[in-house]
């Protein structure tokens, strides 16, 4: 039975490694089930036995890529001198991860057309998203900001970070974009801080 299981596992995880590699460099409109299956070494039933659509593949895909990319930011923010430069850290850290390559096609080039806006979010509140109210909480808890709902604010930071990376997504110069909106999150951010 273990060993079934065993077989299982690295069936699935070898149909994610798989899709996440075609869905990064083609896209996800331009990858089939049999791209992925012979990407694989697995015979497409197996795919199928696993995920039901293509649709549920990249979903386990854009988890996966979202979830490395949150311990990516958070190695690049654990060095700051305090939450709100993290945040900021963190933040540029994201732009630049998704101004680019794989990372940049999975999450916002095809995340929000293959998933929808809600799913996105949904996904993206377990993993970026899910950082900005805990953050803003440490802040207030720091006396780094002044104290007041958590929510609404980052809702509007979140908010700004995402309509910041789909207007960066939809630009030849996604890195120099990415520049640009993450100084002027920063600016955002330090606005908030408490003067000593």
């Amino acid at each position: 039975m273990a060993k079934q299981a065993e077989r299982r596992a690295a069936t699935s995880e070898a149909i994610l490694n798989a899709a996440r590699r075609l869905f990064g460099t083609h896209g996800f409109a331009a990858t089939t089930m049999d791209d992925i299956a012979e990407a694989a070494s697995v015979a497409k039933g197996a795919v199928y036995h696993h995920f039901k659509t293509k649709e549920a593949v990249f979903e386990a895909v854009f988890d996966q890529v979202s979830r490395d990319l949150v311990a990516e930011i958070d190695r690049a923010a654990r060095t700051e001198k305090d939450v709100l430069t993290a945040m900021v850290a963190g933040t540029q850290h994201y732009f630049a991860a998704t101004a680019k390559g794989p990372t940049g096609r999975i999450i916002l080039r095809d995340g929000p057309a293959v998933l929808g806006w809600e799913r996105w979010r949904e996904i993206d509140a377990q993993h970026f998203g899910g950082k900005m109210p805990r953050a803003l909480s440490a802040a207030m808890e720091a006396g780094l900001i002044a104290r007041q709902p958590v929510e609404p604010l980052a809702r509007l930071l979140l908010g700004a970070v995402t309509e910041a990376a789909v207007a960066c997504a939809g630009r030849a110069d996604i890195a120099r974009a990415g520049a640009e909106y993450a100084r002027a999150f920063k600016s955002l951010v330090e606005a908030l801080r408490v003067a000593a």
